[in-house]
């Protein structure tokens, strides 16, 4: 009896070893692996603290957002993920990106889609990337979140000359380290929310090339205004730092152009808001995928997101956060099916362009249903 509880005694040392090696182990990981990134010190976490937005040492959203993260919720969430049918496509998404360098008038918008919430606007003569997520994997690691085959991969090349990118939060599916490494020689500035500098700086922008807004400020950029509008979602690249970065939709303002660009986020009341402050819009770039009745205080289902877009004043709205990854439970057309029945009844103009597609807003209104030949 004795030897035998010697035994196991000597394993469960064994084990509680194993695990704190194991725990160690992932802690140095996630502290020093590039990709998750930096959380905000110093002078940079004063000014944050300043913000009304951050409290209690955390950023919170506009209303009340109360999410189910019990262990019966995550576990019947990862069984329906294994059992949901039609989540992706079984054969690469068509393509249609453009060839060499093309030039707008300054007086007008071109957009390009490349999946998901990743765009290049041509605006006025500038050339401005929104969440320019082009990595294979929206996650930390390359086997997990991995993205659609497309007909043709996406060429980073293409992106020189870039006056600005513009990040909705810190979120992989949006800030890829991959990208934005292989961006910042050809980028001249970032605009962020507030706390996702960090980020930058470990990753080598420099910090003048940096700027932070809170929900409801705004900075010039050549003939170009970007104002930061709240969003209600969340952010966090570790389980450690949730929520010390704040999260933002966008209005793009130039002379003769309105923009939106809602990043991730439930449907609320601040996009009526918005909307009185900002519109009308030429254009909403609105979230509408990854969506689930679980988790629906943080992303909108396709309803909503039109009538996020009804509230914003929008001319025309584009459904995005779709097109590139499985994030949720949905079937993978989901997003763009729904969204377009609402609309038809109500007859609002939709754009969805092929992926690489590039349109002008106010010329023409891309509408072909690409996604039926597909299985």
């Amino acid at each position: 009896m004795t030897t035998r509880f010697h035994r196991l005694k000597q394993a469960a040392v064994i084990i509680v070893i194993a695990v704190g090696i194991s725990t160690c182990a992932i802690a140095l990981y996630v502290n020093f692996a590039p990709q998750f990134g930096a959380q905000p010190q110093g002078e940079h976490l004063v000014n944050i603290s300043a913000s009304i937005h951050f409290q209690n040492g955390a950023f919170v959203n506009p209303v009340e957002t109360v999410m189910d993260y019990s262990f019966s919720n995550t576990a019947k969430i990862m069984q329906d993920f294994l059992t949901v049918e039609n989540i992706s496509p079984t054969s690469p998404l068509p393509v249609k990106f453009t060839q060499g360098a093309q030039t707008a008038a300054d007086t007008l918008t071109t957009v390009t889609w490349y999946g998901h919430s990743a765009f290049l606007l041509e605006m006025e003569g500038k050339r401005i990337l929104l969440d320019p997520m082009f990595g294979p994997a929206a996650s930390p690691f390359s086997f997990f979140g991995q993205r659609y085959a497309y007909a043709q991969p996406i060429d980073l090349n293409q992106f020189t000359e870039i006056d600005a990118v513009i990040i909705s939060h810190d979120h992989y599916d949006h800030l890829d380290y991959p990208s934005i490494v292989k961006l910042k020689p050809h980028v001249g500035h970032f605009f962020v929310p507030l706390g996702v500098g960090a980020h930058l700086m470990r990753w080598g922008i420099a910090e003048d090339k940096i700027t932070e807004l809170d929900w409801w400020e705004s900075a010039a950029f050549k003939d170009l205004t970007f104002t930061a509008a709240p969003a209600r979602h969340f952010s966090g690249r570790s389980i450690s730092d949730r929520n010390k970065t704040q999260w933002a939709s966008w209005v793009l303002q130039g002379q003769y152009n309105n923009l939106y660009f809602s990043g991730d986020g439930g449907y609320a009341d601040h996009f009526r808001e918005i909307g009185d402050k900002y519109g009308p819009f030429d254009l909403t770039l609105v979230e509408c995928g990854q969506y689930n009745q679980r988790w629906e205080a943080i992303h909108m289902m396709p309803e909503q997101s039109l009538q996020a877009n009804i509230d914003l004043r929008g001319k025309v709205v584009m459904p995005i956060h779709w097109g590139a990854f499985d994030l949720a439970l949905h079937e993978w057309r989901d997003p763009v099916i729904r969204l377009l029945a609402a609309a038809e009844k109500q007859d609002i103009k939709v754009a969805t362009p092929y992926i690489g597609e590039r349109f002008t807003i106010g010329q023409d209104v891309p509408h072909k249903k690409w996604w039926q030949t597909l299985d």
